[in-house]
């Protein structure tokens, strides 16, 4: 076997030509060329004709430790849709100073590992994995990620300080993230089905999402067939708050007599499921039954709520959602008043809920996955790249490592047993 064939095959090139290779102090340089005789325009696949040769260089994989490169010299090609542009070559991506190879490696650990270990292993700056990153998930991911949606939910997230956020798009039947964009406002929804098309928003038949106003007139205005369901643990949450408002508010007006020992140190014990209170928190919740009015009646108005949304038949749903609404608005606790009405508000997506059993939990744990990322993301100094990572991450791309070991059957070491 010649040399040149047996570096072809170690660095597992394809419709490549390895004409030969040197060593510099610090890196083998293997000199390449594309099989394909003619030359094809990097940005469209479009022949042209082609003039003014450079020399390149891509930094592969290594090899036993030693750093390797291939240099070529591109030729320029003038491509009727793309103007001037360079040659196509196999092994690497327009514009990339990289390999394939490389790129798929460097995208896989960033799928799961931290961004030290990344730039530490491969040698590169953290800024080059983003731009690797948005690369691989171009070239990798699905060509339309936007098609069959029928059941999406809307979320958004907080990226970065300084309140930059990007809205994300769930598909509910896959559990994949379908669509990112900077921002959180109704231009930024409607941006979306924008995207999507008329057609295809036509055959959007639920949307879950938390009260956003934005969100609200955004998929009013483009999707009003659509069934909206707001998200039943956004709705919890409201009532959690509610009910903290009232727990401050006794803390001040009993600061200094003796009844403010029993509501001091409950907020736990008011905010958890009942199944999950302790002895200790059973009898701080009977203190506040027996010493504090006001207090368990807030307790009770957050606990029927949850029950209400937990009932699987909507008729029945609806009248007690409506005894609630009354409840809450006679109960002389200012924030659940305030609730009261925001409910009242937004019956018809509440119940949708308990029609359907869709919530945005699905979304809200791909955010809380995306929350990981985030952090592992730092250095990212715009929402591309992060972008990039997401769908990397979110959208079940698979990355295949070209030098992987063939497949083995595991045998027990005999030394260890």
């Amino acid at each position: 076997m010649r040399i040149t064939t047996l570096l072809r095959e170690l660095l597992g090139l394809k419709h490549t030509r390895v004409l030969g290779f040197r060593f510099t102090e610090t890196e083998l340089v293997v000199a390449v060329k594309p099989k394909k005789r003619s030359s094809f325009c990097s940005g469209c696949g479009g022949r042209g004709p082609r003039y003014d040769r450079r020399g390149r260089e891509w930094r592969h994989l290594d090899i036993c430790g030693l750093s390797v490169s291939l240099e070529y010299e591109s030729w320029r090609v003038e491509c009727a849709r793309c103007g001037v542009t360079t040659e196509m070559v196999p092994w690497a991506a327009a514009g990339s100073g990289f390999t394939h190879a490389f790129e798929e490696v460097v995208a896989y650990l960033a799928q799961r590992t931290d961004k030290t270990t990344v730039s530490t292993m491969m040698a590169i700056a953290w800024k080059t994995v983003g731009l690797i990153i948005e690369r691989v998930v171009a070239r990798l991911g699905p060509k339309d990620r936007l098609s069959g949606l029928k059941r999406i939910g809307i979320d958004e997230l907080s990226y970065r300080r300084h309140h930059e956020y990007v809205t994300v798009v769930t598909d509910h039947d896959t559990g994949r993230v379908v669509w990112v964009s900077p921002g959180k406002d109704a231009a930024t929804v409607l941006r979306f089905f924008s995207e999507l098309g008329p057609e295809r928003t036509a055959q959007i038949e639920t949307i879950t999402m938390d009260m956003s106003a934005a969100f609200q007139s955004a998929v009013a205005e483009a999707a009003p067939h659509a069934q909206v369901v707001f998200d039943r643990f956004h709705v919890q949450r409201l009532a959690h708050d509610a009910l903290d408002k009232v727990r401050r508010e006794q803390v001040r007006e009993l600061a200094g007599t003796d009844d403010a020992s029993v509501v001091k140190k409950t907020r736990f014990a008011l905010q958890k499921n009942p199944w999950n209170l302790s002895q200790s928190d059973h009898e701080k919740l009977s203190n506040v039954q027996h010493s504090n009015k006001p207090l368990y009646r807030a307790y009770l108005l957050k606990e029927t709520l949850a029950d209400i949304l937990d009932r699987s038949q909507v008729n029945v749903a609806r009248v007690k959602l409506d005894e609630w609404i009354g409840w809450a608005a006679r109960s002389r606790l200012a924030p659940f008043q305030k609730l009261s009405r925001t409910i009242r508000g937004h019956a018809e997506g509440i119940l949708a809920y308990v029609a359907t059993g869709l919530s945005n939990g699905r979304a809200e744990g791909m955010n809380a996955k995306i929350r990981t990322i985030t952090k592992r993301s730092y250095g990212f100094h715009g929402p591309w790249s992060l972008i990039a990572l997401i769908f990397l991450c979110c959208s079940r791309i698979v990355v295949p490592l070209q030098h992987r070991f063939p497949d083995r059957t595991l045998v027990a070491n005999p030394l260890n047993g």
